[in-house]
Parts: structure tokens; C-alpha cells; sequence
């Protein structure tokens, strides 16, 4: 099973899997996934919901993260998320890349963007997620 199969299978039967969303590629500093604009993810108004991109931000940023660690000696968590969503969308798909930008001992951060499916950006993110150490006292399971 490749990175992104494992990925995917970690994260079935969570709200990640409820969302639709699913990793698509990965390289050194980056991971990309996609989700779909559909009943799931759409606001009353009919389009794209802020939090819906959120949570696919805060997925592929910290999946990321998750990504560099040594899962035997660590887990990620997120810890800060913000963003700025400068687009609108009905239908489709939206694609989100993480790309690193500090990768320290107990942090590290993301720029993620969100965009169409014509290169349109949607949302601007950037995702600091903490880097903890699984141990007996630590209650963030693996």
C-alpha cells in the first residue's frame, strides 16, 4: 500500500470520509487532496461552505504533518487554522495543496490553497499543527 492508500484507509469512517475528501499526491514539503462541492459541503446559499474548506484545509495540512512523523514515537494535532476565502464555487470539485513552511521539532506550519477546478482560488489557508510525543500521560491516541 502506497502513502496515499494509507492515508485515504486512515481516515475512513471519520468525518474526512463523510466529507468526500481524499488524497490525491504527495511530495517532499506537500500533500494535495480534493473534495467535492455536493450536498455535503454546500451552505443554504448554494455554494461551498467556509468550514467545509476549513476542514479540508486543517485535513490536508495536518495529514501532511502527519506524513513526516514517525507515527510509532509521535502524533499530530492541529493547533492554529485561519483563513481567507477569496472564491465561491456550486458545483465540482475543490483541490487543496499543503505546502511546507516551517518544520521544527514540535511544530510545523502549512500555506494551503484551495482552488477550482481552472486554477481558481477559493481559499487561502495557513495550519500550525503541534507535533506531540505519544507516551503514557499523553491522552491523543495514535
Amino acid at each position: 500500500m502506497n502513502v496515499i492508500e494509507k492515508l485515504n484507509d486512515f481516515c475512513r469512517n471519520t468525518l474526512i470520509d463523510h466529507l468526500g475528501i481524499e488524497f490525491t499526491e504527495t511530495g517532499e514539503g506537500f500533500l494535495r487532496g480534493r473534495m467535492p462541492v455536493d450536498q455535503r459541503t454546500l451552505q443554504p446559499l448554494g455554494i461551498l461552505h467556509g468550514g467545509a474548506s476549513l476542514a479540508l484545509a486543517e485535513t490536508v495540512g495536518s495529514a501532511a504533518s502527519y506524513n513526516m512523523v514517525d507515527t510509532n514515537k509521535y502524533t499530530v494535532v492541529g493547533m492554529q487554522i485561519n483563513a481567507n476565502h477569496v472564491g465561491t464555487i456550486r458545483e465540482g470539485y475543490v483541490y487543496a495543496q499543503a505546502t511546507l513552511l516551517h518544520k521544527g521539532s514540535k511544530t510545523h506550519v502549512w500555506d494551503v490553497i484551495i482552488h477550482d477546478e481552472n486554477q481558481r482560488k477559493i481559499s487561502l489557508c495557513r495550519i500550525t499543527n503541534m507535533i506531540i510525543e505519544i507516551n503514557h500521560q499523553t491522552d491523543v491516541k495514535k
